[in-house]
């Protein structure tokens, strides 16, 4: 959200809440600014595990699942159209009607929400519009907004199944599909798989590896993380709800996988790409070796050089190339 719309728009009382009671807000970046909030009222619900440990640091109350009875709401809103929805209804629900507040871009689709929202007959505040996005407030029956409450999620390949919101929901990301087919005929030891997802790719590891001893699914997202939970039941597995470019293990990993997200909003970011190259190779054994994929522009090259004695690349596409590093520096695995 910009830093001054929901403080603007509560000052100009373009919207309002209640002066008691508790408030959910849904989604919030740690870049969001709640200033204009009672923090003693407020419970956040974020999901994103940087995000989620940033406000707590910050003494905020924080939750990855909204608890108890609200008096008012606030969905900031998120790229997926889908989650955007689920979060609506779920904050109709907590507070028997709203008033909800909705913050969001337009370039994340503040514009059709609004008018979604109107069309379910809500009754919606004029929209207060600030650097290239809107805030606005509206009230409604629940009932109304039932069908906005996800379902399921997808099923994939009849064996995995996905949530409103999670990268790839619909199907197999097509990067992790060309990774899995790239990698060697024999996998074994500790693998870590850095931003896991709802689990594909760990998951079809597992089964055609019978000698890998561990599988550590790493992945920030919760919601997707509880998918891999259910998806991967291999007792091999385990589950780390984390950020996995400060992931600290228990021991060095022999291999690392890794499909890593190239974008922090609709700008590319190679950065984050490098960033997991770099918690890779930091958690890899003297040994280890990291298989990634990454879309053809970027230039990871240099980089996995810079980190690994050995690098090459052994699959891909036009689209995507997967690249594999062996024996990290020891510089890259902080003079261990």
């Amino acid at each position: 959200m910009s830093d001054a719309r929901l403080t603007l728009a509560l000052h100009s009382g373009a919207v309002a809440l209640p002066d008691t009671g508790r408030i959910a807000v849904f989604g919030p970046s740690a870049a969001a600014d709640l200033s204009a909030l009672p923090k003693d009222r407020v419970q956040i619900v974020q999901g994103f595990a940087p995000d989620h440990d940033a406000w707590v640091r910050r003494g905020w109350n924080v939750v990855v699942s909204p608890t108890g009875d609200f008096a008012a709401a606030m969905v900031v809103v998120p790229r997926a159209k889908a989650l955007g929805r689920a979060w609506i209804a779920e904050a109709l629900a907590l507070t028997a009607g709203g008033p909800v507040i909705v913050d969001g871009d337009k370039t994340d689709g503040v514009d059709s929400l609004f008018r979604a929202i109107k069309g379910q007959g809500a009754d919606v505040t004029a929209p207060f519009a600030k650097a290239h996005g809107k805030c606005f407030s509206f009230t409604a029956d629940p009932a109304a907004f039932a069908e906005w409450r996800p379902g399921e999620g997808a099923l994939i390949e009849g064996r995995y199944r996905t949530a409103p919101g999670v990268f790839s929901a619909d199907g197999v990301d097509r990067g992790s599909a060309l990774l899995l087919a790239a990698l060697p005929a024999k996998l074994k030891g500790r693998v870590a798989d850095l931003g896991a997802g709802w689990g594909y790719l760990a998951g079809e590891a597992l089964s055609a590896h019978p000698e890998i001893a561990e599988m550590h699914l790493i992945e920030a997202d919760h919601a997707a993380l509880s998918c891999a939970r259910a998806n991967v039941p291999d007792p091999r597995a385990r589950f780390h709800w984390a950020d996995a470019t400060a992931f600290a293990p228990d021991a060095p990993f022999d291999i690392v996988l890794a499909n890593p997200p190239f974008h922090a909003s609709r700008a590319a970011d190679p950065g984050l790409g490098r960033a997991f190259l770099a918690a890779a190779a930091r958690l890899l054994a003297p040994h280890g070796q990291v298989f990634v994929v990454a879309n053809r522009h970027l230039p990871y090259e240099r980089d996995l050089a810079a980190l690994f004695v050995e690098t090459h690349e052994i699959g891909g596409d036009a689209g995507f190339k997967v690249l594999h590093g062996h024996r990290p520096r020891r510089a890259a695995r902080g003079g261990r």
